[in-house]
């Protein structure tokens, strides 16, 4: 990998799952990908890549408190945002899949997989299949957070305003303001992250990349093995830098 004019690019959306094997079956069928990565017998994680290049990830947590949207008790944190041709039609064939309908609209409907994990089916003419458009971070401050991951990118913020705002880079990325944010406090289990990014830093020094992610505003969290490093962001959120 090339060095980016960022920290670090998106690699890898990681959900938390109590079953490995479960989850990969039912974000393969829904995005139409592919599993690039199995499970091995200790249970390590599982990849799911798209026809569109993102790779979704199952790591296990087999005492994972699953989220219970739109409530802040426990919270999704954050979320994929899908499009599709057909709304009706993508979120029966979910349901059908093993996902629960939480809420319908008229433009994009809210379903949550088997985990627990909520994410949104948004009706999109530019679209023949089911894509996904990005991913979408739970804030206390839009502003806030678009600033801090548009350091750690290099993506400019393309739209903020409203509670609202997005990055412009080659994986979306968007944060919505909620009222009564209830941050993770990854690693205490009855406050768990729900999903998390890897970000690849390609040739980068890692201990470069830590010293930068900090300046902007990152915690390290701690963990972390011999190629990632584990950090918060201004909000709570982990995320891991990645390299190897």
């Amino acid at each position: 990998m090339s060095e980016t004019k960022g920290i670090g690019v998106v690699e890898s959306v990681v959900l938390d799952v109590p079953d490995v094997a479960v989850a990969g079956a039912f974000w393969e069928e829904l995005l139409g990908g592919r599993v690039i990565q199995e499970p091995s017998d200790d249970g390590a994680w599982l990849v799911v890549g798209t026809r569109e290049g993102w790779l979704v990830a199952a790591q296990p947590a087999p005492d994972l408190v699953p989220a219970r949207w739109p409530s802040q008790e426990h919270p999704q944190q954050l979320h994929l945002d899908l499009r599709v041709p057909d709304l009706a039609a993508a979120t029966s064939a979910a349901v059908a899949q093993g996902a629960t309908l939480l809420r319908e609209n008229a433009t994009w409907n809210t379903l949550a997989d088997p985990a627990g994990h909520p994410f949104d089916l948004c009706l999109s003419d530019e679209v023949d299949r089911t894509t996904v458009w990005g991913v979408t971070f739970d804030v206390p401050d839009a502003a806030v957070a678009a600033r801090f991951w548009s350091g750690v990118l290099g993506d400019e913020i393309a739209y903020e305003g409203d509670g609202m705002a997005m990055l412009g880079g080659p994986r979306t990325v968007m944060f919505q303001q909620v009222e009564d944010y209830n941050a993770p406090a990854w690693p205490d289990p009855a406050r768990p992250q729900q999903v998390h990014l890897d970000l690849g830093i390609g040739d980068r020094d890692p201990d470069e990349a830590e010293a930068a992610v900090l300046a902007l505003g990152a915690t390290r969290l701690p963990g972390g093995g011999d190629t990632f490093r584990v950090f918060a962001d201004p909000a709570g959120h982990p995320f891991c830098l990645c390299w190897g």
